[in-house]
């Protein structure tokens, strides 16, 4: 049963599709809570704005997006961690590839506690047998792992002859445990064949582990300029000063770089997110340094500031494919090369990376706002931190990767944006609707670029070569596929059958994703105009009436012939439940679409758009800070009403054109917009167009 107090959609004439959308919105909201971070960009709005008091989700969403968002682990250089289930993949990145998903990785557990089972790990337990430790006593294996005694000083303990190319190990993984190196200096040593003996300037220092905790330590072989080539040995220096305590170690293997290039993106727009819509000032005073440091993160490490664009040189993510398809038609896998980088999480976005740039600008704006909104309101006591980069900086900036975006990007040919160029300059496009979707969504793309794309997907132009084309792009009815052409060769090492798949058999290959038709629907309405997006939406919601005919998504595509659904561990070709909590982006468009609707950081912006056989839009329950609002618009007039108190005057950001504004019982005036007045949310707000 859906609560009372959950928001309505209320259009005159279409209340059976209102409902719908209602149900659909319900249906996914339970779910809208904090997720890995690579959903913070995508989650908060839909959860936080509810005012669904009656059975507490509000004040719970509000919570839960808080604690989690204040709790991100950002390490020292700025990174924002991926915060996805464990794995044995790189702690702070995506849980694959792993070692043993590899070419030539290796790696030993001694104990499996509190470790993923197979097959995200070995099946069998490892042991000492081949290892060498000096000023060490073996206390054997325990539950725990290898329990070692620090007999002597400067202890070591290095593992059995392997060999392995430094491309394939950027990373070391050691899970240890111990009491007795508080202020010791561990590091690996490593020999290669060119140079058979340890040597301290082969050498990766790191820090001990946690006193009493189990500690799982990344050493960053691939940033000494000697981790090349290929590598014959490891050693472990306890750097312990003195003798006497232990050491356990559960695990020593290598791994991938798996980190992801958009998530100080999605921070700082969750972040964003959630004061705009709370005005939570002491989450802001917490975490507006957090923010900074992810987006200074994104400036330095992947060359920003000077590139006006994100560049992704990580080992394995310069857009390059795992697999090569060599001209006789065989295929060559090139291990450690194509990780990817973002929520496609197969396909090796990087190098110059158009979908992280898309995001990065996305992100610039947002912290921009807040920045500028800090400026406007020194009552917040919020300080600006030195050297920080102010509103006008970071304005300009985004304006600059606009420019660089489009210039770099754009495919004059096929008439939208590619995926990435690669170390080589090769340019990747398989007719990404997602991203150049989310290009319009984000307002990167130029006017000219997003009417392009929009010819391309809604099928009125052509591209040569595509799988795909005209109709049936929209083949999945609920939004356009994912890809429109057929991908064999550009993907992750690990993902090494793509032709075992028919086209439209993996979402990421001509399948298609239901949460990413809100940026259909959104992309329509400001390009193509609110009488085309509600056309879409009108099919959307012709699809959901059979789905919910049918008993749910997996009971109405039971026993189809090309239609595979992915979730709960299984690949397919569509993306509607289980893991794809975006599903719940659909219903916004009529908040943030139609009604125009977003919060600021000041107050909220309304800009209805709708259709021509829309009398009007009533959309209620809107949870914004501490007032309940009801927005109602038609043509002519829009109605603000609300529950509750504010502490301050709100600054409501009215559409262009000119308006007589009436504030409840203290009178009116007319405005030309857009502008911003001032609402002391005494009453109703009114504005007529004069």
């Amino acid at each position: 049963m859906i609560p009372d107090d959950f928001p309505r959609f209320g259009v005159p004439g279409y209340q059976q599709e209102m409902e719908a959308l209602r149900r659909l919105y319900w249906l996914h909201y339970p779910t809208a809570g904090p997720k890995a971070t690579l959903w913070d960009e995508w989650l908060p709005m839909p959860a936080l704005w509810p005012a669904v008091d009656s059975t507490g989700s509000a004040v719970a969403m509000r919570m839960q997006w808080s604690d989690t968002l204040g709790g991100r682990f950002i390490d020292r250089d700025g990174y924002v961690s991926t915060h996805q289930h464990a794995s044995i993949a790189h702690q702070l990145g995506w849980p694959f590839p792993f070692w043993n998903q590899g070419l030539g990785g290796y790696g030993w557990h001694f104990s499996f506690k509190d470790t993923v089972g197979p097959p995200w790990r070995e099946e069998k337990l490892s042991t000492p047998e081949g290892w060498a430790p000096s000023g060490l006593d073996d206390g054997g294996i325990g539950d725990d792992g290898w329990e070692l005694g620090l007999k002597q000083p400067l202890a070591t303990l290095a593992t059995p002859a392997r060999t392995i190319e430094a491309f394939q190990a950027p990373f070391i993984q050691i899970r240890w445990r111990s009491d007795a190196l508080a202020g010791a200096q561990p590091y690996l040593e490593w020999t290669t064949r060119d140079a058979p003996g340890f040597s301290s300037a082969r050498r990766v220092h790191f820090d001990p582990p946690e006193p009493g905790k189990m500690t799982y330590t990344m050493a960053p072989m691939y940033k000494h300029p000697r981790w090349k080539g290929d590598i014959t040995g490891l050693r472990l220096g306890f750097g312990n000063a003195k003798p006497g305590g232990s050491v356990i170690v559960q695990a020593f293997f290598t791994q991938y770089d798996t980190r992801h290039t958009i998530n100080s993106q999605n921070f700082i727009r969750g972040c964003a997110h959630y004061f705009n819509w709370t005005g939570d000032l002491k989450f802001l005073r917490d975490n507006i340094n957090r923010m900074r440091s992810a987006l200074e993160f994104v400036l330095d490490e992947h060359e920003a500031l000077q590139r006006n664009i994100v560049f992704t040189d990580w080992v394995g993510h310069d857009g390059r494919s795992g697999i090569e398809i060599k001209p006789d038609g065989s295929k060559v896998i090139r291990g450690g090369r194509g990780i990817g980088n973002n929520y496609w999480d197969i396909l090796p976005f990087g190098g110059h990376d158009c979908y992280a740039t898309i995001q990065y600008y996305s992100a610039v704006r947002a912290l921009a706002q807040i920045e500028r909104a800090i400026q406007n309101h020194p009552e917040w006591s919020i300080p600006p931190r030195p050297g920080r980069r102010d509103a006008l900086w970071l304005e300009k900036h985004a304006s600059s990767v606009r420019a660089e975006g489009n210039r770099l990007f754009w495919d004059t040919e096929a008439g939208r944006f590619v995926a990435c160029i690669d170390a080589r300059g090769k340019k990747h496009d398989y007719g990404y609707t997602f991203l150049n979707l989310e290009a319009i969504y984000y307002g990167f793309a130029t006017e000219q670029n997003a009417r392009a794309i929009l010819k391309w997907i809604s099928g009125e132009r052509i591209v040569e070569g595509d799988t795909s084309t005209g109709a049936d792009i929209y083949h999945w009815r609920f939004g356009p596929r994912a890809t429109t052409r057929r991908n064999v060769e550009w993907y992750g090492f690990a993902w090494v059958s793509p032709e075992s798949l028919p086209f439209g058999g993996q979402v990421q290959d001509g399948g298609a994703v239901f949460g990413f038709s809100y940026h259909d629907l959104m992309a329509r309405l400001a390009v193509k105009g609110p009488d085309d997006a509600w056309a879409r939406l009108k099919e959307v919601l012709a699809w959901y009436a059979e789905v919910e005919k049918a008993g749910g998504y997996r009971k109405y595509y039971e026993g189809a012939e090309d239609a595979t659904l992915q979730g709960g561990g299984t690949a397919g070709g569509l993306g509607l439940d289980h893991e794809f909590f975006e599903s719940v982006l659909v219903p916004q468009v009529m908040l943030a679409g139609f009604l125009g609707f977003s919060a600021t950081p000041a107050g909220f912006r309304i800009d209805p758009k709708l259709p021509k056989d829309w009398p009007e839009l009533t959309v209620d329950r809107i949870r914004w800070r501490g007032l309940t609002l009801e927005v109602r618009a038609s043509k002519d007039s829009i109605r603000v009403e609300r529950e509750g108190i504010a502490d301050a005057p709100v600054e409501v950001q009215i559409p262009a054109g000119r308006w007589r504004v009436t504030f409840g019982d203290s009178g009116n005036r007319e405005v030309d917009g857009p502008a911003a007045v001032q609402w002391d949310a005494s009453g109703a707000l009114l504005m007529e167009r004069s």
